[in-house]
């Protein structure tokens, strides 16, 4: 009997570590899709901060109605989670659009996104000092392959400016991102993952559409064709994807994803948005990646299946620990 217990522990958990990664990679699929569709409308006259904008107030809008359905007239929680809600907003969608938008003002794109999504590190060493959750060598050995990948996929061997300015922006940018994995892990069964995307994107898009108003970012929108490697398209058509598909989709999926794989693993399964970035930008815009951002690429799978072995092995210590017979 016991033996029928635990493989049926062992194999709910690796079902929901398979829905899981099913999730993160969707997320960082739709995730990597924006920078090649936002691409097209600022091509088409689009700034940067009123593409972002606007993706994600449609992807709120169109998460609004299944929001309010999961909620089944539950508006206490709102009320009850409102500083959570906000802190999503504020610092997960608006304050990393933001501190990102900054950073690439002040220094290369590349140079930016390296800082940025060191964010798994940063990750790692708050469930370590916070929680005492400590990092085996599988995990640091990981993190590492994982951040030379990063590095080949960007394509900064060539050489890169760095200013101090967009430095200390990309940080933020990467302090956000930070938080978003921590608080997206943050499960208390009590507030709906598709409510808590819903309720931050509608904040983050007012946030970033009042910035733009009041000339804190660079704000210009378009009615002109949008043209992606020789086809030519409506604006809204771009628009509707992005909020579709770049914003609802890809942080519902996430949240979902990193509730079930911890904020460790998922982050680190999120690198593979910049293969992702690199993928869309071969479809829609006709780049093709160089060798050297393949081997990357490469690089960065095996770091992820590294942390992950390293996230398998801290929960069989736990489990061993935690036995009376231990």
């Amino acid at each position: 009997m016991s033996t029928l217990t635990h493989d049926s522990v062992v194999g709910t958990a690796r079902a929901r570590t398979g829905a899981g990664l099913g999730f993160a990679l969707v997320s960082a699929a739709s995730f990597g899709l924006s920078g090649a569709v936002a691409r097209g409308l600022m091509d088409a006259g689009w700034s940067a901060a009123s593409a972002v904008a606007v993706r994600v107030l449609v992807g709120a809008l169109v998460l609004l109605p299944a929001a309010v359905v999961t909620l089944r007239g539950r508006w206490s929680l709102l009320r009850q989670h409102a500083g959570r809600i906000a802190a999503f907003g504020l610092v997960a969608v608006a304050g990393c659009q933001l501190a990102y938008f900054n950073a690439v003002a002040h220094m290369q794109v590349g140079v930016a996104l390296l800082i940025e999504y060191t964010s798994p590190v940063a990750v790692i060493a708050w469930l370590w000092f916070r929680r005492g959750e400590r990092p085996l060598r599988t995990t640091v050995v990981g993190a590492l392959v994982a951040g030379v990948g990063l590095v080949l996929v960007l394509d900064l061997l060539s050489g890169a400016d760095v200013s101090p300015v967009g430095v200390v922006w990309a940080l933020a940018a990467m302090v956000a991102v930070s938080y978003y994995w921590l608080v997206s892990a943050d499960e208390d069964g009590a507030l709906p993952g598709i409510v808590l995307a819903t309720g931050g994107l509608l904040l983050g898009g007012v946030t970033l559409l009042l910035a733009g108003l009041v000339g804190l970012l660079p704000w210009s929108v378009s009615t002109a064709t949008v043209h992606y490697d020789g086809h030519a398209v409506d604006w809204w058509v771009p628009v509707l994807g992005l909020g579709l598909f770049t914003a609802s989709l890809s942080y519902v999926s996430g949240i979902a994803g990193i509730r079930r794989l911890g904020a460790r693993v998922a982050s680190f399964v999120g690198l593979s948005e910049v293969l992702s970035a690199l993928l869309w930008a071969w479809l829609l815009l006709g780049e093709l990646p160089r060798p050297v951002q393949i081997v990357g690429g490469a690089l960065i799978v095996a770091g992820v299946v590294l942390v992950k072995v390293g996230e398998r092995d801290t929960s069989e210590r736990a489990g061993v620990s935690a036995r009376p017979d231990a």
